[in-house]
């Protein structure tokens, strides 16, 4: 090797004993080789330090050790997406089936304008039904009319007590039903005639009860709760 390739290949050469300086830029430009660029964190990486940070600093005030594991970002979105589909099942169980009656039974049976009876409202309306097609006018509507009224406190519309009459179940459930005022009150004359007046009830009265159970069966009411 002659001298002047010496010279040339010191030239070109890192010193053995740079300067702080010259060793500052050349650890500059080996950082910028495309290995340690891919080393590098990513965004996610970087925010899922912070939130880390973040929640042991806010375990910390609560008395919580800090020493906690790093935080997984990951588990924390599966964690959130998996509450979020509960919260919406929840909601659409509510909207397809309402708010659940506890103890709905217990609410709803027994004492029924002066009368004990267990019956619900399917049965008080097959009852009616049957007293219909026998002739027995006076009991179809006894029956039809408490139909009405069970099967409104089965849907925590009117609720009825011991002592509600009839005429006061049917002004409560004119709040609901606002449409059927005239209805309600005439249902409840035809009620009151065969139950304490002792008439032997009209195919036409048997008609006009049967037809607004029915109907308040598939109607949406006014109020969502009234209670009497």
């Amino acid at each position: 090797m002659t001298l002047a390739s010496i010279v040339r290949a010191s030239a070109t050469s890192p010193p053995l004993d740079p300067s702080k300086a010259e060793a500052h830029q050349q650890l500059q430009q080996e950082l910028q080789h495309s290995e340690y660029a891919a080393a590098q964190p990513g965004f996610f990486d970087v925010l899922s330090q912070e939130i880390g940070k973040w929640l042991q600093g806010l375990l910390s005030r609560f008395g919580a050790p800090t020493g906690a594991p790093s935080f997984d970002l990951f588990g924390v979105f599966a964690t959130v997406a998996l509450l979020a589909l509960v919260v919406a099942l929840v909601v659409l169980a509510f909207f397809l089936f309402g708010l659940p009656r506890i103890n709905r039974r217990g609410r709803t049976a027994g004492a029924l304008f002066g009368d004990e009876d267990e019956r619900d409202s399917q049965a008080l309306r097959k009852s009616a039904e049957s007293a219909a097609a026998a002739g027995d006018f006076a009991t179809a509507i006894e029956d039809a009319f408490r139909s009405i009224a069970r099967g409104l406190a089965e849907r925590a519309i009117v609720l009825t007590f011991p002592g509600t009459t009839a005429h006061a179940f049917a002004a409560q459930a004119g709040a609901a039903f606002p449409g059927f005022t005239r209805e309600l009150a005439a249902s409840a004359d035809a009620f009151d005639r065969v139950r304490y007046l002792g008439k032997a009830g009209t195919a036409a009265d048997w008609e006009l009860v049967r037809g607004l159970e029915s109907t308040l069966r598939s109607t949406r009411p006014l109020l969502e709760d009234v209670t009497a």
